[in-house]
């Protein structure tokens, strides 16, 4: 297939945008938007679920072979089409950057593991032999955040497919064209591989309604949600097996055997990247007092923008809003107008104007300011200066929440960054490199959008969507 170019680009975008924006109904499996079919997009969702379990049905009928030619399909599109949907996502969530995320979904294309992961075990002794295999749950109902909408869709379903399940999603209500125009691609890709033109589903207006009826369904067997602490506890409040990637607020460690040139560009790149949208991003800082001036010189000549105190006090109120609970209680959450959003327009909020090569904006901060204890997904990034490193572990222990999700360091000392190790007890420890090298990014291993700290998956893969069987032939079959 020929390179897309920009006005065919630009002319998909329009139609799926507008398309979903209508609101048009369709009570078929294949919806137009302004001309565009999108496959596996439903109005009910009783109707996706069924959709999907004839899926898995087909699925599970394929040799390993034959899925792995669909995920290789599936791999292929996802590089034709990754500038499209890297544009769809910002034009409609109005977050992060397109030239990133089109590199993320390179990243899931080239580094999300296929069959290859789904590896069987025997167990042979005096009394015969046992076989291990990795079998699918069936159908698996999944939530997508709005984040990383395209991404989590497609590095899911290789993932599921692999394993050999059928997937209905439930995206968040503010990536509904993005998540869909994925769930079309990986259908698309499923008929030219020769397997069934419906192979995931999802929904034309996801609400809270469809992901209760999804996560009550009978017919599915594993829930997945990728998403923020609310509808995490939701999904693992279900009754059903369930894995949950909630959220994070990733602390760095700069001490002072750090390559303070290297620390200072790695911080920012990893910080600025989709403007801070990935939820293993840097999010705070803990310097030693006598390398913060450098760091801090160094974070400047990679795009950095350095705010007083007061400016960064002018910034709270706009970019966290408070919130009244049921019982009276007022919190601070993250205004949905500067997720995601360039540093510039978030400094023009307070009249500082700048040009767009500032890519974060960082400040001096306490250990208890707000920019610190909230998880803002946005280029600001608080710094704090500390004394020691029993001081910046206890700190950036505390700043991370239990979340146990991401922390990073940078150091030379192996003693300070084994300890910072042990203490945090994140799934992700990136040490000397920017964040994204911890989903592969720059690093070795595979890649993910699903970190699942919550209930201990892990980095998933394939495999994280399999359940074990085991088949026992007693006093056969060993050979020795």
């Amino acid at each position: 297939m020929a390179a897309i170019s920009e006005a065919e680009i630009r002319k998909i975008v329009e139609d799926v945008i507008k398309g979903v924006s209508s609101g048009k109904e369709c009570n078929y499996s294949s919806t137009e938007y302004n001309g565009r079919k999108l496959i596996g997009i439903y109005n009910d969702m009783n109707d996706a679920i069924d959709a999907a379990e004839k899926g898995y049905k087909a699925v599970r009928n394929m040799t390993v072979e034959q899925r792995e030619k669909i995920i290789t399909e599936i791999r292929k599109l996802i590089k034709e089409e990754a500038a499209v949907m890297a544009e769809i996502g910002v034009s409609e969530t109005g977050m992060g950057k397109v030239e990133h995320k089109r590199l993320k979904h390179i990243l899931v294309a080239e580094k999300t593991p296929g069959t290859e992961d789904i590896v069987s075990n025997a167990k042979t002794g005096d009394n015969g032999l046992t076989l291990i295999e990795m079998a699918p749950f069936g159908v698996v109902g999944a939530i997508t955040p709005s984040t990383n909408p395209s991404e989590t869709v497609l590095c899911n379903s290789i993932g599921m497919i692999a394993a050999g399940n059928g997937v209905v999603f439930n995206p968040h209500p503010n990536a509904i064209a993005t998540s869909n125009y994925a769930v079309d691609l990986i259908n698309r890709a499923s008929a030219a591989a020769g397997g069934p033109e419906i192979l995931v589903c999802s929904m034309v207006k996801p609400t809270m309604e469809s992901a209760a009826v999804m996560q009550s369904s009978p017919k599915i067997k594993l829930l997945v949600c990728t998403g923020g602490p609310g509808v995490v506890k939701a999904v693992l409040s279900s009754g059903k097996k369930a894995i949950g990637a909630g959220a994070g607020n990733p602390p760095v460690i700069v001490d002072d055997t750090a390559d303070i040139k290297k620390a200072g560009k790695d911080i920012i790149d990893g910080c600025t990247f989709d403007n801070n949208l990935p939820c293993i991003a840097e999010k705070e800082v803990f310097a030693f007092s006598n390398i913060a001036d450098e760091l801090i010189s160094e974070m400047q000549k990679n795009g950095a923008y350095l705010i007083t105190k007061e400016q960064a006090d002018e910034l709270i109120p706009i970019v966290l809003n408070e919130k009244t609970g049921k019982n009276g209680k007022v919190s601070r959450v993250v205004s949905r107008e500067c997720v995601g959003r360039d540093a510039d327009v978030i400094l023009a909020k307070i009249g500082i104007n700048v040009g767009k090569e500032v890519r974060c904006i960082i400040c001096e901060t306490e250990f208890s300011h707000d920019f610190v204890q909230h998880e803002l997904m946005m280029p600001i990034l608080p710094i704090v200066r500390v004394s020691n490193i029993e001081e910046a572990i206890d700190l950036a222990v505390k700043a991370e929440h239990g979340n146990r999700h991401t922390a990073h360091m940078h150091s030379k000392n192996i003693d300070n960054l084994s300890a910072f190790a042990r203490a945090v007890e994140t799934t992700i420890f990136v040490k000397n490199a920017p964040s994204y090298a911890g989903i592969g990014f720059g690093g070795e291993g595979h890649t993910t959008f699903t970190i699942a700290g919550p209930t201990g998956e892990g980095i998933t893969s394939a495999k994280s969507f399999t359940r074990q069987r085991r088949c026992v032939m007693a006093d056969s079959f060993r050979i020795i």
